[in-house]
Order: C-alpha cells, then structure tokens, then sequence
C-alpha cells in the first residue's frame, strides 16, 4: 500500500498541463455559440427558439458517437501509457471508422429530412419551419465535427492538447466573423439570417481540420497521418475493442434517446420557456465546457497509469480529480449566478423568458457539483477499464425515475416549466453516493495492457492482506 506522500506539486503540474488548453478550448467553442446566440438573438424569439431544438438533435448525434470517443479513449491512454504505437494506430482507425458512420447518417437526416426532425421536437409551425431551413445546411457539418472530435480525443490521450486548442482558435474566430457577416448581410452579401449561421458553422469545421492536420504534421505527430496502420485491425483488437465500448455505447444511446424524449416535452412548454431553454443551454454548454477540461484530464491522467501498470497511482489520482473538479464547478456556478442579469439580457432575455432563464441557471449551479462529480467518475472509471458500472447506474435512473417524472409532469400533470426542469437532475445525489462507494473499493481499475493486467492483480492481493491485517 502507498506509503509516501501524494505528491501534490507533479500530479496538479500534470493536471494543469492537460485541463487548461482542453478547458480553453472548449470555454472558447461555447463561448462562440453565446455570440452565435448573441446575433440568432437579434433576429427573434422564433430563431432563437428553433437553433436551440436544432442543437438539442446535434446532442443526440453527440450521444450516438461519444460512446466510441470514451471507448477509444480508454485504449489511446492505456496502449499511451506503454508506448504501443501500433496499438493507438489501429485503435483509432476503429474509432474514426465508427464515429464517421454516426456522423454521416445524422448528416444525411439532417440534409435531407429537417421538416420530420423538427416535428419530433416541437409542435410549432414557425419553429419547425426555421429550424429546418437551418438544419438543411448544418447537417453538412455532422461529419466534419465528429472528424474533428476523433483526431482531438487522440491528440489529447497522447498528451498533444495544444493542437486542437489552436483548431478550435481558428474555428471559433472564422464561425463568429462568417455569421457577422452571413446572417446580417456584409459586403454585399444577402442576409441569411440563421442560414448564414449554419453555413459559418460548416466553413469553420472545414477550418478547424486543416489548422489540426496542419499543426500535427508539424510537430511531427506520427498517428494523424499514418493511415496505412489505421486500418489493420486484429481480431482479438477488434473484440477487446468493442467488449469495451459497449456498455459506453449502450449508455450514450440510450441517455441520448432519453435525452430526446425528455427534450420533447419542454419543446411542448410556451414558446418563451423553449427560448430561455436554448439560452440555457449555451450557459450550461459554458460549465460543461470548463468542467470538460478537469474530466479529459482524469481520464488520460488514470487511464495512463492503469496501462503502464500503476493502479496504486491511479487510484490515488482518481478521487482527488473528482473532489478538485466539483470544487472548481461550484466556484464557476457562483460566477455565473452573480453575472446572470449581463449575460441573460445580452442573449435577448426579457420578461418571463428572463426569469426562467435564471430559474434554471439557478436550479442547476445547484445540482452541477453533484452532476460533474458524477461525470467525472464515470469518466475516470471508463478510461480505467471500467466501462459498465457509471454506465448501467445512469440507464437505470433515467429509465426508471427522470424520464417518468419528466413526462408526467410535463405531458400530463401540466406543472410549471420550472419544476419539469428540476426533473430533470433528481437522480443525481442518489448515483452520487453510489458511485462514491464504487470509487473507493478500486474494482473499476480493469487493465486492457499486459503490463497493467499483471499489476492490477499483484495490487488487489496488497489491498486484500491490508484490509485483513487492518
């Protein structure tokens, strides 16, 4: 058992190195849409409203390819973690293989059949008429992003987390300069309105590829480009790889139809209530993005660890991510308590779509330590081998509880948009104790490298004789 000191100074040196560039490039991708919704703002209600249930569909998208992002991500830090070049290779032709099947289907539905994708989401006219003028060319960018996203999961997991912050620079600063310019109709441009916003968005996913290629390229990363070895795939790869990721694929499917459906009911609320609901959206995309950082972290930092063969050190590193990130989220939420009048009014909040915006600005900086700590875990449990536990918890308690109480009080008891919306988070403290309990028993620490396999095995009889002597 360890003995000595943590050794705070190296492991929060390592934090950092890691979570600031993924924190600053995902605050500055949010940050991006507030000015998208900044300037949707100034158009109206409607346009505001319609882009916010557009991107709850890009979610779902996001829950049909994140499952092969958490599952590749736990092989990219392990095989990382023993310098297995050939292993993070095929690995991630895997995984680039599947999230562009995703990404090129919800591509298709999107291009193709916007006006159904609307009528799932609301039963409003005018907002399903905006949103699939909208949807028809965002969908575009369905595959671009998801590309994007699988090169910047494995830059990250093999410590390169520069690289997709400088993508994410650029693309930022081309979406918000194009939709300056295509919504409202510069240089002699026709006005697009929220056609010029998703035309932005594809152009600035075009160049947000080219600035991480060309940045790898540079700095001599040797995964991007070596495609011959993408693709040749072990069977044994091949079945470990999908074991692995099949309860996090199962997990996001089925949060992300539930996500759906619980997205159905509060797109059925007033019509002010759907536009303080896209607001917030943005807002909590800005925690989320923040928190993202410190949970990217957790994940390389102890996944790392298992597949070099040091559970004792992952385990250490494990919970002291998960109580660091709930300290700084409850920080966050403070902040943007205090600076929701600023925020609200800028993003064209008025009157009742002004107070239950801030309603549920501040219902979930309430529950958001409990949320990411939650998070956090399943994270640092996934990357650790883990994939099944924070998985089958969160299935059960959105199947069995939120989705239930969501649509009752939604659909059939007709209760305040206010408390539909508190629904939504009531499991959290209960996941939280039991994933608690998980955490520090240490069983979710399951190696997929040799090295780490034999470790893990030595470590587990220490614990045992530890606890028998104690």
């Amino acid at each position: 058992m360890q003995t000595t000191p943590f050794p705070w100074r190296d492991f929060l040196r390592r934090l950092a190195v890691i979570a600031i560039p993924i924190a600053l490039q995902n605050l500055l991708t949010t940050t991006g849409s507030m000015v998208d919704t900044m300037m949707i703002a100034s158009l109206g209600q409607t346009e505001v409203g319609s882009v916010g249930l557009c991107a709850q569909f890009s979610s779902l998208m996001f829950s049909g390819y994140w499952g092969f992002v958490g599952g590749g991500m736990l092989f990219f830090a392990q095989y990382w973690g023993v310098h297995d070049d050939d292993g993070i290779n095929r690995s991630y032709g895997l995984t680039l293989t599947c999230m562009m099947t995703v990404g090129l289907l919800f591509g298709i539905a999107a291009v193709f059949f916007p006006e159904l994708i609307m009528k799932m989401y609301t039963d409003k006219p005018s907002l399903q008429a905006v949103g699939a003028s909208y949807l028809r060319i965002v969908g575009f960018s369905y595959p671009l992003t998801v590309f994007s996203m699988a090169m910047a999961a494995l830059l990250r997991c093999t410590e390169r987390v520069r690289i997709p912050l400088y993508g994410s620079v650029a693309a930022v600063f081309t979406n918000v300069f194009l939709n300056w310019v295509l919504i409202f109709g510069r240089f002699g441009l026709p006005a697009m309105g929220v056609r010029g916003a998703a035309l932005a968005t594809v152009i600035a996913q075009c160049v947000s590829i080219v600035v991480v290629f060309t940045l790898a390229r540079k700095q001599g990363d040797i995964y991007l480009r070596n495609v011959r070895h993408h693709f040749r795939w072990t069977k044994n790869l091949t079945r470990e790889y999908f074991h692995k990721c099949a309860p996090i694929i199962a997990n996001e499917l089925l949060i992300g139809v539930g996500g759906m459906m619980i997205n159905i009911v509060l797109g059925r609320q007033p019509e002010e209530a759907i536009a303080a609901l896209a607001v917030f959206r943005t807002l909590e995309g800005l925690v989320i993005a923040f928190f993202s950082g410190f949970s990217n972290a957790a994940s390389i930092l102890v996944g790392k660890e298992v597949g070099a063969g040091h559970p004792q050190t992952a385990y250490a590193r494990a919970w002291r991510l998960c109580y660091l990130c709930q300290g700084c989220i409850a920080l966050l939420g403070v902040a943007v308590i205090a600076l929701h009048t600023p925020i609200l009014t800028s993003m064209g909040m008025s009157g009742r779509s002004f107070d239950l915006a801030y309603g549920m600005v501040l219902i979930f900086s309430l529950v958001a330590v409990i949320r990411m700590g939650n998070w956090t875990q399943n994270d640092t449990y996934r990357s650790a081998g883990d994939a099944a536990y924070g998985t089958i918890l969160e299935i059960v308690f959105m199947w069995g509880m939120l989705i239930p109480l969501v649509w009752l009080s939604g659909r059939v008891w007709n209760l305040p948009t206010l408390v539909v919306f508190m629904f939504c988070y009531v499991d959290e403290p209960i996941r939280y104790i039991l994933m608690q309990v998980h955490m520090y028993t240490g069983k979710w620490i399951k190696p997929v490298t040799p090295e780490g396999k034999a470790a893990v095995k030595l470590w587990r009889e220490n614990r045992t004789q530890h606890v028998k002597r104690a």
